[in-house]
């Protein structure tokens, strides 16, 4: 399991925090979306959107999900890993950990990808109220740890050696079932949509939980 907090893990996250501000900012104009409407359909407010792109504020995870959905990308192209042709091979010291929304995830398959791969590190409590729901498929796999999956109205609880693989337009919610934590690998198709179509419940507690990320 990896451990959070390493020393090396600070540099990296800088260093994809420069690259992401300016990066949101150029595939909002590459989209033709002026501020107000990539926010309008973010579920955002303008002035959170502009702290994005100004680097002020952080995405979360699934707030980083929506709006690499949204511009048609992913969140490797966000983050600026992409490559001039797809390379099927990713080295494990290339996986490089960028913290977002309480989660740690390492893209874990190649760019330019109808899926996108990625391993991820669930901390217990992190992001446990936030439910999604968007267009798709998602497959996970439990490396280590316990994991608390909600489809539907139906709790699962998995375990190491463990996988699911579901329609994402059910409603779904992760979480760790307790302490250190669970490590995941997670596949998900990459496609357009809304933003603020990924969580449901009350849109002001969503929003102000991205506020705070």
């Amino acid at each position: 399991m990896e451990t959070l907090g390493a020393p090396d893990t600070a540099p990296a996250a800088e260093a994809a925090e420069l690259v992401l501000a300016p990066r949101l900012r150029e595939r909002r104009l590459a989209a033709g979306m002026t501020l107000e409407a990539a926010a309008r359909r973010a579920g955002l407010s303008p002035a959170h959107l502009s702290r994005l792109e100004s680097g002020l504020r952080q995405p979360s995870l699934p707030m980083l999900l929506g709006l690499a959905r949204m511009y048609g990308t992913t969140v490797s192209d966000l983050l600026g890993e992409t490559s001039a042709e797809p390379d099927p091979i990713v080295r494990g010291a290339e996986m490089t950990p960028v913290p977002a929304g309480g989660w740690t995830y390492w893209r874990a398959g190649g760019t330019g990808r109808a899926m996108q791969a990625l391993r991820l590190h669930i901390p217990a409590g992190a992001q446990r109220a936030l439910v999604r729901v968007h267009p798709g498929e998602e497959w996970l796999y439990v490396t280590a740890g316990t994991l608390e999956l909600v489809l539907g109205e139906r709790t699962h609880t998995l375990d190491a050696g463990d996988g699911a693989h579901f329609d994402s337009l059910v409603p779904h919610r992760l979480a760790a079932a307790g302490a250190p934590g669970v490590d995941l690998l997670f596949v998900h198709t990459l496609m357009q949509s809304d933003a603020a179509a990924l969580c449901i419940g009350a849109p002001e507690a969503i929003r102000m939980r991205g506020e705070r990320s």
